[in-house]
């Protein structure tokens, strides 16, 4: 039985789902980026309390939007996959003070999210695959 082998099973169509959903999660946070309210207020906490929040906070928001959007699209994935993995464990680390365990686990768990796709690839099923995929390395190295 597949199912208890060491083989993959739907590879391409699993990793294009989890893809698909953390890029929809990223935008969804990111989204924030057009919500003044919300941006003011974070601009309030103690992490952010420099010359240069405003500048930090909507960076991140809008690399959260545009990397998460990228990463649903499956578009230009790894360029996506590192920016996103840089701003989430800038969080992790300077804004969530580093407490990756227990209390404040989430922005980490999208550096490793992120990470999967920096060393994956985006899978069969996205932007990337129709526009960077010639026909040459098509032969050269079968589709998993």
């Amino acid at each position: 039985m597949k199912f208890f082998s060491t083989q993959p099973i739907y590879r391409n169509e699993g990793l294009a789902l989890i893809r698909i959903i953390t890029g929809l999660f990223m935008a969804y946070h990111g989204w924030e980026v057009f919500d003044r309210e919300k941006m003011l207020t974070y601009m309030t906490w103690d992490q952010f309390r420099t010359p240069a929040s405003s500048l930090l906070v909507y960076t991140g928001k809008s690399v959260e939007l545009v990397a998460g959007v990228l990463l649903a699209l499956g578009l230009l994935t790894r360029v996506a996959a590192l920016m996103l993995a840089l701003t989430m464990l800038y969080i992790s680390f300077f804004v969530g003070g580093g407490k990756i365990w227990y209390e404040d686990q989430h922005p980490f768990l999208f550096v490793l999210l992120a990470l999967v796709f920096l060393f994956t690839g985006p899978s069969r099923y996205s932007l990337d695959q129709l526009f960077f995929t010639t026909k040459d390395h098509e032969h050269a190295h079968p589709k998993l």
